[in-house]
């Protein structure tokens, strides 16, 4: 098993692009849940991955239901990245089975996603900011579980 990181209906292109080239430097596998905010082609994937989108093992779903139903039967946990949890990721045991699960830039989540995943986690934050870039939180959150495997002697990333 492999951490993975899945992006919910994202809406802008260049953090979409971040995170393709972040999954594969880390060697995370992409989920991406559609609908997107922009228009999701190999051609504008490529584009906003650069020379990255190739090196990057993506999945696409084109619903929520359709990734869950992909998490479900691979056995994987969800762990929902967001301002509403009451735990901080730095205090989160990760799992190689773990998908760390990003929200769009513009409404994070729906209710009904937050109810169904299986944890939730928060980046802390200075009181008077609202939230992060989502790539921004998506490379500390998906840092700190590549480093907590990797003491596990998870073979995520080879030397």
């Amino acid at each position: 098993m492999a951490l993975r990181l899945a992006l919910y209906e994202p809406d802008i292109p260049q953090n979409t692009g971040t995170l393709l080239r972040l999954g594969a430097c880390l060697n995370l596998p992409v989920d991406i849940i559609e609908p997107c905010g922009f228009p999701v082609s190999e051609p504008a994937l490529k584009r906003a991955a650069m020379d990255y989108a190739e090196l990057v093992d993506l999945r696409r779903h084109d619903s929520w239901a359709h990734f869950w139903q992909f998490q479900t039967e691979n056995l994987r946990r969800t762990v929902l990245l967001t301002t509403k949890a009451e735990k901080p990721y730095t205090s989160f045991e990760f799992g190689a089975d773990d998908t760390l699960l990003l929200g769009r830039e513009s409404a994070g989540v729906p209710e009904v996603v937050h109810a169904q995943v299986d944890a939730r986690v928060k980046i802390v934050m200075a009181a008077q900011a609202r939230s992060l870039n989502v790539a921004l939180a998506g490379a500390m959150v998906a840092g700190e579980a590549v480093r907590q495997l990797s003491r596990l002697g998870s073979p995520q990333l080879q030397q």
